[in-house]
Order: C-alpha cells, then structure tokens, then sequence
C-alpha cells in the first residue's frame, strides 16, 4: 500500500494549485514508518487566475512565480514502486484533496488519513492543534522549531512538518500499518461535542432529541458529525438528512 504526504498552496480559498509537494510514506513489514523524502516532489503551477492578496500573504508566492508553469489541472499522482497511491495523509487533508479533485485528479478511490484530527486525538487537553503549535510542543529544541516555522506555509516546508508530527502520532498510539493509521484517523474524526449553534461545546451524547431531528435535516452537514449522531442516538444506522 503507498501513501503521499501531501500538501497544496492555492490561489484563494479553497481555490487552486500553485504549489504542490508530496513524498512517499510507508510502514515496513517490522511497523517502522518510512519516510521517503529524497523522492518527493515540490512543484509550482498556474492557477488559471489571479492569486488573491490574501493567499499571497500566507505562501508569498506571486502571480509571476506562477505564470509560466503548466496549469494546476496538468497534474497527476505519481506511481509509488509500480503501485498507485492508495492515501494521502496531511493536516486538514480534506482541504488538499478538494484541491486535488478541482485539478481533475480522480480521488473516489483514495483514502485520507488527516494528522489535524489524529492530533486532536492523541493531545485532546492542547488549546491548539495547529501545525505550528504542534512543532513548538513536540520539540525539544523551541530556538529549532522557530527557525524551521520561519519557513512555513511553503508546502514542502509543511509536509516536512506534517511528518515530524505523524512521526509522534505513531509513536504515541503505536499503530504499525497504514490501514491501522487509518481506521484511527476515521475514529478520530469521529466529534464528541458540537461546535456550533446554541448547543456549542455540549456533548453530542446529551443534545436534546428534538435539536437532533432538526440537525439531521439540515443540508451540508458534516459525515462525521452525522457519523457521531447515528452511533449514539440510532446504533449506527444511516439516519441522516
């Protein structure tokens, strides 16, 4: 099985590619993770659009970076060892893989292991989960970590982040398979509280049945919140919308 750690800078808001890295990652037949940084890619390409200001201030990348580069929609997912890349793992990779399926990749098939969610998970008591909190927390060295965060928000920078915190995750919950990894990441995913509306912050297991009903009707709503509401109030059966 072959995974990419992934991460996109894009032109707006959920928006399109202007840079894409990635590099391989796997658990050996021991459950050692390996991380294959030396044959991954950081590549830049032409939105179609102008980027706006707001996405420039966070990647400072300009629209003449970008101009002659081939379009966002030219890429594809790489073959890993004769294999097609069956995950993607990063922080907020929901965000990544829209990014993805507006470039034109097919990604019906993937499936996403999300670091933000597995985070939350592991270090539940953390005010923020943010990559770079989470570099900050995890290293020994903070005049380090500073260093390397002056860097972020370059995509390459971030899946070398993103690594370093999945490095953790693993060796905290002790998962030694990418399937493990995750069935975890789904579990994580998986809200105990609602973040939102007049019941925010209270547990879903204690919302009253009748804000239930209506938050089951309305459009848009998060899968895993879904997902949290049909284990608790239906015994898992697809009671949503």
């Amino acid at each position: 099985m072959v995974a990419l750690i992934l991460d996109t800078e894009t032109h707006d808001m959920d928006g399109h590619a202007v840079e894409i890295a990635w590099f391989p990652f796997e658990f050996n037949q021991a459950g050692q993770p390996l991380f294959y940084t030396k044959i991954g890619e950081n590549l830049r390409y032409n939105p179609g659009a102008p980027i706006a200001f707001g996405a420039m201030a966070t990647h400072h990348i300009l629209d003449s970076d970008v101009a002659e580069m081939p379009l966002h929609t030219t890429f594809r997912l790489p073959e890993i060892k004769n294999d097609t890349v069956q995950y993607l793992i990063g922080h907020n990779i929901d965000y990544d893989n829209r990014v993805l399926a507006r470039a034109g990749v097919d990604t019906s098939t993937l499936q996403v292991i999300c670091t933000l969610a597995l985070a939350r998970h592991v270090w539940p008591d953390e005010k923020s989960h943010t990559l770079g909190a989470l570099v900050y927390m995890l290293s020994p060295d903070k005049v380090k970590a500073r260093e390397t965060l002056k860097e972020a928000h370059s995509a390459w920078q971030d899946i070398l982040m993103t690594a370093s915190v999945l490095r953790q995750i693993i060796k905290a919950t002790g998962v030694k398979s990418l399937k493990d990894l995750y069935l975890l990441s789904e579990a994580a995913r998986i809200p105990k509280k609602i973040t939102f509306g007049k019941h925010k912050g209270e547990l879903i297991s204690e919302l009253p049945k009748d804000y239930v009903t209506w938050l089951l009707k309305q459009p848009d709503l998060d899968p895993y919140l879904v997902k949290a509401v049909n284990n608790i109030f239906f015994k898992g059966s697809d009671h949503g919308g």
